[in-house]
């Protein structure tokens, strides 16, 4: 008999412990585990949104996903040369005027288009080749035009970084303005009475405007455009080695790769 009442006693001591051990290990544990990983989110106040995922690793990681998407960081990869194509209309109270048959007619329905291939030297200097073709009518002579054909080249200068680089992360500018100047060689085709062909000389060329950047690799160039065109002059049985000043406002697509 007392050996079974030992034996009694030892089975129910052992229940007991287990039970009380089960309780400790099943709340104490979820407990300790909370209270560890959530120390930051322990002490966020009640008006603060609760975490997205609790604990301290959690919320790392959700504020650094947060600061990838935001606005003001943009992975960003530098590009070495640019394809630039567009045109532009004639200024006629900015450029010269023409004379014939001694009066005086300023230019009309003036248009030119261009194609220029750009190298960038850095984030804020750039220089460019191009061609031009322009053509310029007169007002009240309809039958009297004059055709440029121009190549040259021209060094920008970019008056805000293109792309900042701040530790590892390179971020690019949406609006930059610049200015440039430069030089072009062509030739030129007066159509009319008294008309005359020869060899033109475009400088100086100089250029201000501004760049618009519609995705990391297509932007707008909006620009002013002056040319002192050196060669037989406006107008007609004009002495070779006259000029002629044209203003322009251009237009362009440009393509980064």
């Amino acid at each position: 008999m007392m050996a079974k009442y030992i034996v009694s006693l030892a089975i129910i001591g052992t229940t007991l412990c287990g039970t009380a051990n089960a309780k400790y290990s099943d709340r104490t544990f979820r407990n300790e585990v909370r209270d560890g990983l959530d120390i930051i989110g322990a002490q966020r106040t009640a008006h603060e949104t609760p975490d997205v995922a609790p604990g301290e690793l959690g919320r790392e990681v959700y504020e650094f996903a947060d600061a990838v998407k935001s606005d003001d960081i943009k992975m960003f990869i530098p590009t070495t040369m640019y394809v630039r194509l567009g045109g532009g209309i004639g200024l006629p109270f900015m450029s010269e005027h023409a004379r014939y048959n001694g009066h005086s007619h300023e230019i009309d329905n003036a248009y030119s288009a261009q194609i220029g291939l750009g190298l960038n030297l850095s984030s804020y200097v750039r220089t460019e080749f191009d061609f031009q073709m322009s053509e310029l009518k007169f007002r009240h002579i309809p039958d009297v035009s004059a055709t440029y054909h121009t190549g040259g080249a021209m060094l920008y200068f970019d008056f805000a970084r293109r792309y900042v680089i701040n530790g590892d992360v390179t971020r690019r500018r949406t609006f930059v303005p610049f200015m440039g100047v430069g030089a072009a060689i062509g030739e030129y085709r007066f159509s009319g009475a008294d008309g005359a062909d020869g060899m033109v000389i475009a400088a100086p060329r100089v250029a201000a405007g501004f760049n618009v950047m519609l995705t990391d690799l297509i932007g707008i160039d909006i620009m002013y455009q002056y040319q002192m065109m050196s060669g037989n002059g406006f107008g007609w049985n004009v002495a070779r080695g006259g000029t002629d000043d044209i203003s322009n406002i251009m237009a362009s697509v440009r393509f980064n790769f």
